[in-house]
């Protein structure tokens, strides 16, 4: 699928919108050809939706499909939850797990042998693409190919009329969605999905500890065990001053910087979606500059 350039279409677009509690518009009555973002992102698609009320309170080019990248495992841990699996039950990285399209790296070496949960947690956490790949391969019959089948059928059933699927990873560009439609798929995780907020709102995922041979020359050998953590790939997880209740970043080339979150601004409970920054720093700023134009948004009617 050929990518459609967001800034070509011009669509920079603002609204602030009424609709059913729980429901974002599938589509909305946008402004088009706006002076101005007055946010003044650097991302060229968002929208920020009101859990509480029901309300889109912004958008930015939210119906344009795009690459959505490694977003796509909130749709893989989802559909796997979905089928009620074993946590403790414990599957093998293969080689068919091996990232052969983007060549990207990983902490799980083939034949590593870890539990469904520690999967769960490396895909959402430190976002691994050959856990959620893993996840995908071994949790129903008909292996990856039924995966994806069940991953699209979820999104038409919450209402993602422009979003499709075509691997657990999002590893490939043909993952595409937009703002709108990413809005109902977070909104949707963290309402039904406890597992899934628990998991995707910490700043860090530790595995305990790995038994580790020290040996300098001439000397005995040393038994060290030394922890083994990862970090949440966004950052905001891990700052004070953000309360977040759900979140997951994604990057290949074809989509930017990208990042869904639900959390809390001004005392409401917000869904917030970012895609395609130029760079890590400015998804990160662009989020900071959305939380503040929420917060003023909200004070200025109160």
């Amino acid at each position: 699928m050929k990518r459609v350039s967001l800034l070509a279409l011009g669509l920079l677009s603002v609204l602030v919108l009424p609709v059913r509690a729980g429901e974002v518009s599938a589509r909305p009555q946008q402004v088009t050809y706006a002076a101005r973002d007055p946010v003044r992102l650097s991302s060229m698609a968002g929208m920020v939706f009101d859990q509480d009320t029901g309300q889109v309170l912004f958008t930015k080019n939210a119906e344009i499909e795009t690459p959505i990248a490694s977003i796509t495992k909130l749709m893989t841990a989802m559909v796997f939850l979905d089928r009620h699996p074993d946590m403790n039950e414990r599957i093998r990285v293969t080689g068919a797990d091996v990232d052969r399209l983007k060549h990207s790296s990983s902490h799980l070496p083939v034949g590593a042998v870890l539990t469904r949960k520690q999967m769960l947690n490396l895909a959402l956490v430190a976002s691994e693409n050959r856990a959620a790949s893993a996840l995908g391969r071994t949790t129903m019959e008909g292996g990856t190919a039924a995966f994806v089948a069940a991953m699209n059928g979820k999104a038409q059933a919450l209402g993602m009329v422009r979003t499709h699927f075509v691997d657990p990873t999002g590893l490939n560009p043909e993952n595409v969605s937009t703002a709108a439609d990413l809005a109902k798929m977070v909104s949707y995780a963290y309402e039904h999905y406890p597992e899934i907020r628990k998991v995707a709102s910490q700043g860090y995922y530790d595995m305990g500890r790995r038994r580790v041979v020290l040996k300098k020359r001439h000397q005995r050998r040393h038994v060290a065990y030394v922890p083994v953590q990862f970090r949440n790939t966004n950052v905001l997880t891990r700052e004070h001053d953000w309360d977040i209740g759900l979140s997951k970043t994604g990057f290949i080339n074809e989509a930017g910087h990208c990042v869904v979150m639900q959390t809390r601004i001004a005392e409401r409970n917000v869904v917030m979606v970012l895609l395609d920054a130029p760079n890590n720093w400015d998804r990160m700023r662009d989020a900071d500059h959305l939380r503040d134009w929420v917060e003023s948004y909200f004070a200025k009617r109160t």
